[in-house]
């Protein structure tokens, strides 16, 4: 009976670690296969061959990437593109906060789990129900991930003349819509979704008449903004009751 019991276990266990792996290299390759564009996009912009790899391996976060050639490429100044990127890939600093101790990982090993420290890893490994399957969902969409971004990158660098104008394709668009599409889930409350939406506006609003990569940190003040108004909210239903 007992032996029965741990083959049962086993055997959910077994398949409880397919679905993680499944579903981590689903998101690995999906978003993957979007260093393409990226690629392209770079080499559009001005960047060589070497600075688009070294952006992708050193640097390995979508938006960020994608934000900072799309501001070269429109004439903005390298410190204001660089600024844009940063602001972008601080919040995965937050995730590391929260994956820290999700994961626990061995302190040798975190200075290299940090280079997969974004989105989509985030994402996985927050959704799985125990620390184990946390960890497995990490790893797997991280190396699937960070292989397969490069690898297309490399790809999208090199076939950049061959495919001519990224604007006619549209390729610039695919790494900002594939963020939209992670965060959009995550916006449950209405305060998230007021942030998001006042960010659209400032972005967009500002475009026209501010250098490229401005917008984008101006667009930061969304949050702030909202949740001051919230706060004055708060008080005000308070002291009608």
């Amino acid at each position: 009976m007992t032996d029965r019991t741990a083959l049962e276990d086993a055997d959910t266990g077994e398949k409880a670690d397919r679905a993680v792996v499944r579903d981590a290299l689903g998101v690995g390759v999906a978003v993957g296969l979007s260093g393409f564009a990226f690629g392209v996009t770079s080499a559009g912009s001005g960047l060589t061959l070497p600075q688009t790899c070294a952006l992708s391996l050193l640097v390995f976060t979508g938006a960020s990437q994608f934000a900072l050639v799309g501001a070269l490429a429109v004439g903005g100044g390298p410190f204001t593109a660089a600024a844009g990127a940063f602001f972008l890939g601080a919040r995965n600093a937050f995730y590391g906060l929260r994956l820290s101790q999700l994961l626990a990982l061995p302190r040798a090993v975190r200075p290299f789990a940090a280079q997969w420290v974004i989105d989509e890893t985030a994402v996985v490994a927050l959704a799985q129900p125990t620390r184990r399957a946390a960890r497995l969902g990490f790893f797997v969409t991280g190396l699937t991930l960070y292989l397969l971004w490069n690898l297309t990158t490399l790809l999208g660098a090199m076939g950049a003349e061959a495919i001519g104008d990224t604007g006619a394709w549209g390729l610039d668009a695919a790494g900002p819509a594939v963020f939209l599409a992670l965060l959009a889930p995550m916006l449950k409350t209405g305060t998230e979704r007021a942030v998001a939406g006042l960010a659209v506006l400032l972005g967009l609003g500002l475009l026209p008449v501010l250098p490229a990569g401005v917008p984008v940190l101006l667009a930061a003040l969304a949050a702030p903004a909202v949740l001051w108004a919230d706060g004055r909210r708060r008080r005000g239903e308070q002291e009608d009751a």
